[in-house]
């Protein structure tokens, strides 16, 4: 290790001890580590891909052409928000430590829950989604009876790498994201340079088979978007196993964001030009793998279909790592039920492993629930976004008031508060979307979840949850200083 990066380390650690809390994870990733996590859990070759068939069916190629683009620029407002907050609290509980430190524990508490019903939920779409791409390769049922197991067995080994392997799931992130990179290439090239081609024009093409009504097919079809854009706040999640967080985290979140905006519409465009039959592909069972067969053949369209399908495992990987860091977190502060076991870390393996097996074992919970892939995917946008609003409009009050008046590196500056009031506007405008027919499952999932945490606050944790260590006053804690509290 060099001296410099030995000195930086010893920086981190006294900022983090600033803000509360010792040193227990490894911290040895570097900023493209950092970036890898997000990125992969994005994975475009997971969301765009899986969710190719929801949005054709219900907007038809407009939902690639203009509805990715539309999301893509929504959501870099939304991941610069979250990474201005990033660059001042670079701790484990990102999201939740934010909302309670600007807001207090009642904001902080919610925004926790949010994000680990979202966190549950993404994982189950991300290796259900797997398990079923895996089943169609196979030539096996989609029924849950054959893709249960299949999505049991994927949980498991991500559980199992993230529980044993720190380095090795920091390598395999590193190696996910130029896999991605390269999967994508691989996909357009051959798209290119062999299938037949759409005048582009043809982007344009209003179609649905889901929707009376085309504006509001089109609107739906932005879940396909939107789900892919998940999960980016992993880099925040891992500040504490990061080196310089303060910069690389929110550099991270942003990054990922809008390198995936750029070469998952390169993807898009590439698979909606080379539909040769719009209603048969879209009536197809799944969409994706019928366009490559029939515009490359089965030989060379499932070989393609086999790569995009070693993405999503890195993808589910990257996943289970930011859940567990959230729930560790989280429990650090006694904010669950059986905390102290939660926060533990293993001695040998540096993980917290009892989070990291809890949450997949509630991911695979999610899908027991729901059964249903777009509801599944509903539910984690929902909750995941949620939990991106309130650190967002709790930091934008607190910037306002002077309460929050020290940033860190990575600041917006003057455009805070217009770029703030624009992810505020969106979080709510895909809350109000992806609660509506067909996603109501979701949307009474997600509002009998609120009830619940609303009875469980009141009940019993509103006199007893202080939150993180740390409580803001007019300016945040000075690196290596200890912790200071509220009045």
């Amino acid at each position: 290790m060099s001296e410099d990066r030995a000195r930086q380390k010893e920086a981190d650690a006294a900022q983090l001890q600033g803000l509360g809390y010792g040193q227990q994870l490894l911290r040895d990733m570097g900023g493209f580590s950092n970036f890898a996590v997000s990125f992969s859990i994005i994975s475009i070759l997971t969301g765009a891909v899986t969710l190719y068939g929801h949005g054709l069916r219900f907007g038809g190629p407009l939902v690639m052409g203009i509805g990715w683009p539309l999301v893509s620029l929504m959501t870099l407002a939304v991941a610069a928000s979250l990474a201005q907050l990033a660059s001042s609290f670079p701790t484990a509980g990102a999201l939740y430590h934010w909302s309670a430190m600007l807001g207090g524990p009642r904001v902080g508490f919610f925004t926790a829950w949010f994000n680990t019903v979202g966190q549950f939920a993404i994982t189950a779409g991300i290796d259900y989604g797997l398990a079923e791409f895996v089943a169609d390769m196979l030539g096996w049922s989609r029924e849950r009876g054959s893709v249960l197991p299949l999505y049991a067995a994927i949980l498991t080994s991500h559980a199992v790498l993230n529980h044993v392997g720190v380095r090795a799931v920091a390598w395999l992130n590193n190696l996910s994201a130029w896999y991605h990179v390269a999967g994508v290439a691989v996909v357009i090239g051959a798209l290119v340079v062999f299938a037949p081609k759409q005048d582009p024009a043809f982007l344009l093409t209003r179609f649905s088979t889901e929707s009376n009504v085309y504006l509001y097919g089109f609107l739906i079809g932005l879940l396909q978007a939107q789900w892919t854009f998940t999960g980016y706040d992993a880099s925040a999640h891992i500040s504490e196993e990061t080196v310089d967080p303060t910069r690389n985290a929110p550099w991270g979140i942003f990054l990922s964001v809008a390198v995936s905006a750029v070469v998952g519409y390169g993807l898009l465009l590439a698979v909606t030009l080379a539909i040769t039959d719009l209603p048969a592909a879209a009536a197809a069972p799944n969409p994706f793998l019928h366009i490559l067969y029939t515009a490359l053949g089965p030989a060379l369209g499932g070989a393609l279909v086999w790569v995009t399908i070693g993405a999503m495992w890195f993808c589910g990987l990257s996943s289970i790592t930011s859940n567990s860091r959230m729930l560790f977190a989280f429990a650090r502060d006694n904010g669950l039920p059986a905390s102290q076991q939660l926060a533990s870390v293993s001695e040998r393996f540096k993980s917290p492993y009892v989070a990291v097996w809890v949450s997949a074992v509630g991911a695979f919970l999610v899908a027991l629930w729901s059964g249903a892939y777009a509801a599944m995917v509903a539910l984690s946008t929902l909750a995941l976004y949620a939990s991106y609003a309130l650190p967002i409009w709790v930091g934008f009050r607190a910037r306002r008031s002077g309460i929050w008046s020290h940033q860190g590196p990575w600041d917006l500056g003057r455009w805070s508060a217009p770029i703030n009031l624009l992810a505020l506007a969106w979080c709510g405008t895909i809350t109000v979307l992806f609660v509506l027919p067909p996603n109501e499952l979701a949307g009474y999932t997600f509002a009998g979840a609120l009830g619940l945490l609303a009875i469980y606050w009141w009940a019993a944790q509103r006199h007893t949850f202080v939150g993180p260590k740390v409580t803001l006053l007019k300016a945040p804690p000075v690196p290596g200083q200890g912790p200071s509290s509220a009045a």
